[in-house]
Parts: structure tokens; sequence; C-alpha cells
């Protein structure tokens, strides 16, 4: 917690400084090092208790310093001098999608717009547009991008829920009584984004959990507590629920509170339909009224007439439909992986180098990784020019040989992520691409195109004999940045036809393709692969939120590519 923590206030000082024009090697160095500390995998404070900041790849003295001074004072002077000179609605700005620091500078110094009221008043008179570099189109993407804003949810990346449940669970498991404890919700099913935390459990004495819970270390408030049931606030705005049932109604209850609302809908119907009245906590069976009591999911399921559904697919998405038929996909599991396709090394932006990310993904058990670097387009991620292209592949080889010596069962791919420039051309020559063992093509720039410009830039990449795999298709990031406008179904369409691959990217704020999109592309007969797009490699541990969407989007081990063996996947990769 405390890593983000920090990792969030050096963000936050590189977009301050970037707002004010400051020198850029600094904004990067600011940007480099919040990703360093994000990612580290040990607590910040106990690298600064053993003074070793310094250490970390990307912290020099002065940030050290800085980071020093928050974890000792909660503060730090020259975050708060920025934040002074800076007019506080200015910060917020920068939360809309396709406004960066320089554009919101211009639009303070040409406009004196210092908020988001201003803003959209300014582009609804058409102020705007008469900027240096703006335009019409540009205009009209600000007002779709506030309203956007607006519309935002107060729901938390399931990756911020997933270390709360995790801590909750483990520190109530410590009490003596507790017999079932899970957690509910839209987190058991695995969405992007999560709610408000429900946790349900059974208790010997349940006074003595809920006291127990409301004592955590990590609540800051409790709002409420009973004698089966509590509810806290943890993290200044997540609220966390607890309940605590009777065994005997526990697989009833659990089915309930997993949800989704629509698929218990369903569920309640083809109940009565068949006799049944399901509650919260029991079936009731209408010829006698008798009261039937399950303390597994899977007898609730069986007792209606239907096999078990993974919560992942509880979303009335034609689930009900599939298991009467009896065709419910055997679903994913992260112990299908078997390799990684997309992941970066320290020759682009990555921090570990070639043979550190190898012996990571061995350590996983993968046969295999794809070290897809960046292409020059790319230059803020020290993106690789084709001579440097070129000394990776020879550098990767050499790796190969070291692990061939170590006796590891294991391969490292040369691969390349190239960009797909604003014209629809790669940004590497065919010849060169044609060296890599995989090639990722993604978008980065040019994200306000209009929808047949961008459909068209990864259909043209699709139609590239060298590229193997479409990388984060849609371009979104949660909760930050919109995806960009794209026919996903002439997409899906053209590389069904082309035998492309289509990415799940795993990065928590990510999840491109989501899981309608996955769904979508399994229905077309697309081949996925789950990739990591990882940067050191504790981010390799990413895959697990890829695999959550896969299920979600009912993939199975045969259509995700790299669940296959290395063996398969070359075949794959030379057809």
């Amino acid at each position: 917690m405390k890593n983000r923590e920090v990792a969030g206030l050096l963000y936050e000082m590189a977009e301050l400084l970037e707002l004010h024009a400051e020198n850029r090697f600094k904004i990067i160095a600011f940007s480099k090092a919040a990703r360093a500390i994000e990612s580290l995998p040990e607590d910040i404070s106990l690298v600064c208790r053993e003074k070793r900041l310094q250490s970390i790849s990307g912290v020099g003295k002065a940030i050290a310093q800085k980071v020093e001074e928050y974890l000792k004072t909660g503060r730090i002077e020259a975050h708060q001098e920025l934040l002074a000179k800076t007019p506080p609605g200015l910060v917020k700005l920068l939360q809309i999608s396709g406004l960066g620091p320089k554009t919101v500078f211009m639009l303070h110094e040409k406009l004196n717009i210092t908020n988001l009221e201003e803003l959209e008043t300014a582009a609804r008179e058409h102020r705007i547009r008469r900027l240096p570099r703006m335009g019409p189109t540009r205009e009209t993407n600000i007002l779709k991008s506030i309203e956007r804003y607006k519309k935002r949810s107060t729901r938390i990346l399931y990756s911020t829920a997933e270390p709360i449940v995790n801590d909750i669970l483990a520190y109530l498991r410590g009490m003596g009584g507790l017999e079932h404890i899970t957690a509910a919700g839209s987190f058991r099913r695995a969405r992007e984004t999560v709610g408000d935390i429900d946790i349900l459990a059974t208790a010997i004495r349940p006074e003595e959990i809920v006291a127990a819970f409301v004592r955590m270390p990590l609540v800051e408030e409790v709002l409420a507590q009973g004698p089966t049931k509590a509810s806290v606030i943890v993290q200044e705005t997540i609220q966390v629920d607890l309940r605590i049932v009777e065994h005997q109604s526990f697989g009833t209850v659990l089915q309930y509170f997993t949800g989704s609302k629509e698929h218990n809908v369903r569920l309640r119907q083809l109940a009565l339909n068949r006799g049944y009245s399901l509650s919260e906590y029991s079936l009731t069976r209408l010829t006698d009224s008798q009261d039937l009591f399950y303390d597994r999911e899977e007898d609730v399921y069986a007792a209606i007439g239907l096999p078990y559904i993974a919560p992942e697919m509880r979303e009335d998405r034609g689930e009900i439909e599939a298991a009467l038929r009896g065709t419910l996909p055997r679903l994913l599991e992260p112990k299908d992986m078997r390799g990684d396709l997309h992941v970066h090394s320290d020759w682009s932006d990555g921090r570990a180098s070639i043979l550190e990310m190898a012996h990571a993904a061995q350590a996983l058990g993968y046969e295999y990784i794809a070290l897809c670097d960046h292409s020059p387009s790319i230059g803020i991620a020290g993106g690789l020019d084709p001579e440097k292209l070129e000394k990776k592949i020879e550098a990767i080889a050499a790796v190969n040989k070291e692990l061939e010596l170590e006796g590891a069962n294991f391969t490292v791919l040369a691969g390349t992520e190239v960009d797909i420039k604003a014209d629809g051309r790669l940004d590497y020559v065919d010849d060169l691409l044609a060296r890599c063992d995989v090639v990722v093509a993604s978008v980065h720039m040019g994200l306000q195109q209009t929808e047949r410009a961008i459909t068209g830039r990864l259909i043209s990449a699709i139609e590239n004999e060298n590229v193997d795999i479409i990388a984060h298709p849609t371009g979104r990031i949660i909760d930050q940045r919109e995806p960009y406008e794209v026919d996903m179904q002439a997409v899906l369409r053209a590389a069904a036809r082309t035998k492309t691959v289509m990415e799940i990217n795993s990065h928590p704020s990510r999840l491109d393709l989501n899981d309608v999109n996955a769904k979508a592309a399994k229905e077309m007969g697309v081949m996925l692969c789950i990739n990591s797009d990882a940067h050191d490699a504790k981010q390799l541990l990413n895959m697990k939120y890829g695999v959550n969407v896969a299920r979600r989007g009912w993939l199975e081990k045969k259509d995700v590519l790299n669940a296959s063996s290395l063996k398969d996947l070359l075949s794959v990769l030379r057809r």
C-alpha cells in the first residue's frame, strides 16, 4: 500500500512539472522512479530504513531524499510548492481523457481556464477551437470526455480490492471459531472494477468475529455493527460489509450474494418453473412449503437441475441456457498458461534484463516468453531503432545459449511491440519484422482519430503477414482513458480471416480486450492470447488478471495461444 502511495505522489509531481513546462529529463526521472517504486517487490519503508533507496533503478539521490522526506513527515515540500503555484482545478483537468499537461498549460495560459466548469464553458462557447492545434473536432472530443468524466464510476480496480480482501480474510482466519469465509459480489465474479466489498462467513460465535472485524488495523471508520454483520470504511472511501450466516444456509447465501442481479433473477424464475421458490437463505418446495437448506453452492444449482456455473460467468449472458443444454465451457485456469508473449526488458522501458525476465518466468513454470520491447516511435519509452533491435535479437540468442548451458527447459523468443503509426504503416520494415519470432502490433498515438481511421490502422496491421498479435486492441485505461473509436466487429472479422491473434492485456488498468469483446472474438473463431505486458519480473504475476477476463469471456484452454506448448506455439506462429 505504501509503495503505491509513494508512487502516486511521484507520478503527480511529474504531471505538475510538465504542467509548468519544467525540464523534460526531470519529468521523465520522476515518472521512471514512480514506476520502479510501484512495482517494487518489498516495502518501500523497509528499503528506506535500510538506506537502500538509491539501489532502486531510476531512484537517484534527489528523488531518494524526497521519498525519505515523505516517509518521515507525510509530505514532500517540493510537492507542496508545486501545488501552491498550481490552480487546484488544473490537476483535476489532467484526469480528462485527451488532455495532457501541455494542453492544460496552454488552456490556462491562453484562456485563463482553472477548473472543469471553465473548461466546459469555453468548449461550449467554441473558444477552444481557435487555439493552436485544437480545432472543432478536438473541442467536441473534450466535451465528450467531460461528460464521460462526470459519469465516472466510484468503483475501484479489482487489483486494488484484491489485497484488501486478502488481508481481511487472512486476519479473520486467524480467529478461533470461524468455519467458512469468502468474498462474494462483483469481486468473486472477478469484474474489472468492484463496488462495495462483500465478505460472507459462518462462525460458532459470530459476535467475536464481528468484533474482530471492526477492530482490524486497516479499518478507518465503523458504519454499522450488529451481532452478525458490520460495515466499515477502509482506505478512506472503500466500504467492506461482513455478514455471518447459518452454516446450513451458506451455499444459498453465497450464491445469492455473488450475483449478478440479472443472473439471480433468471435463476429464481427457473426455480419457480420447476416448483421451487429460491430465496436468500433457502430453496422452498412449493408443493409442501418445505424449506431446503444447502451449505454448498453446487447443491443449490443441482437442486434446480443445473450443473455448477462458475462465478465469473454469472452475468446473464447465456450461461443458464448453456447449462440447460449441457454446453458450459471448461474455463481456462491459471495453471493452463505456458508462457507470456508480451513482456519488456531494459532494452526499452523495462526494468530488468532479458536473463532476469527469463529466470522469473521460468520460476513461474513457463516454457517461454517473448521479449517485445518498443519500436522507435515510442521515444519516451526508449523505443529501439532498427540497428538496436537487431542487436537485441542477437542478445536473445546468447541468452538462450546460456539457458541451455544451465539445463533450463526454457526459451526466450525474440519479439517486438511495433507501433501502428497514424497512417497505418508499421514502425519497422517488413524484412526486419520477419526476423522476429513474435510481432505484437499496437496503437499508442493518434488516439483521437476517427473510428474509420483507427479501424483502418488496425486492419492494415492485421493484414501484414508478419504481425502475429494485436496488443491492447481498444487502447483503454480503466477510469482514466476511454477506448478509442473503433469498429471492433470489423477488426475481429479481419483477425478471423487472417488468423491474427487478439491480446487480452493483463495489466490491471487495461484488461483489454475486455470480457465482452473476448467472448465475441471466441464466437467469431479468433484465437486469443493473454499477456502480462510486464516491465519487470514482478509484473509477470499480472497474468492472473487476464485469466480472470478470459474466464468471464468463456474462454477455454484451446482458445488461448499461450496455453499451448512451445512446439504447438511455434507451429501456429509459422502458419
